[in-house]
């Protein structure tokens, strides 16, 4: 099995042969570096196929490449607000420091939907919903922006917690570097739907098919800490991700 590099568009993993149900894009890339090479099918430039998917994932993995060389990619939180992506951290973070200096960037973000079961080891696959975004960084210095990025973070982690939490506090503030990440450079990549076997291998004995792999919130844990008698408050007890239907209680 082989995965597509990086460098040959967003979410390039799966195996040779495998099929998707994703339409070919029509919007044209942005530039060379985010052009689809491989697995082109499975590929889109449209901003409402890229921004579903920065939406509805979690984490995203920001990946620069040090002065000297070194490459790092870290897990973070982030947040779209119309053309930009949000990301924060600590003003002592050696990757923000960098990024905010003008590294360039590469961020990335993976939904994995299912696994793919073949009846050919070599046509196992996943099907998934991936997007990338290359560019360099703004930070974000002006108060009200700063702000309003902090809050879009929380509120797509969990939607509604703006309101019922404490603000930052000045130092906070201080202490937080937010970075802006504008989405002019971006492609995705989706592939949906059933195995693709060699067509003698469709004769086999062998069971094949898709294993559907799903997120889903559970009920919400109190801090040891919190008052005796205090319910969830609303963000929590209804808590439900974007392009997820409410999980059951």
């Amino acid at each position: 099995m082989s995965a597509s590099p990086a460098s040959e568009g967003a979410g390039g993993s799966g195996v040779s042969g495998s099929p998707t149900t994703a339409p070919r894009a029509d919007t044209p890339p942005a530039s060379d570096r985010v052009r689809l090479r491989r697995k082109r099918e499975r590929g889109s430039h449209e901003r409402a196929t890229i921004d579903a998917i920065l939406d509805e994932a979690l984490i995203a993995h920001l990946g620069i490449a040090d002065e000297h060389g070194q490459p790092f990619v870290i897990p973070t939180l982030h947040a779209r607000r119309g053309d930009v992506v949000y990301l924060h951290g600590s003003t002592a973070s050696r990757t923000l420091r960098a990024l905010a200096g003008g590294a360039p960037a590469c961020l990335t973000v993976s939904l994995l939907d299912g696994l793919v079961l073949a009846r050919a080891a070599m046509h196992h696959s996943a099907n998934y919903r991936s997007a990338m975004l290359l560019g360099t960084a703004r930070p974000v210095e002006a108060p009200a922006e700063k702000l309003s990025a902090l809050q879009a973070i929380v509120e797509h982690i969990v939607p509604g917690r703006w309101a019922e939490a404490r603000p930052p506090s000045e130092k906070e503030l201080k202490a937080t570097t937010v970075l802006a990440l504008a989405i002019d450079e971006a492609s995705a990549k989706v592939r949906s739907g059933p195995p693709l076997d060699d067509e003698p291998d469709y004769d086999l004995p062998v069971w094949a098919g898709v294993i559907p792999i799903a997120s889903e919130a559970g009920e919400p844990q109190p801090d040891p800490r919190v008052a005796p008698g205090t319910p969830p408050s609303p963000s929590a007890s209804g808590y439900r991700r974007a392009g997820r239907p409410r999980p059951r209680r």
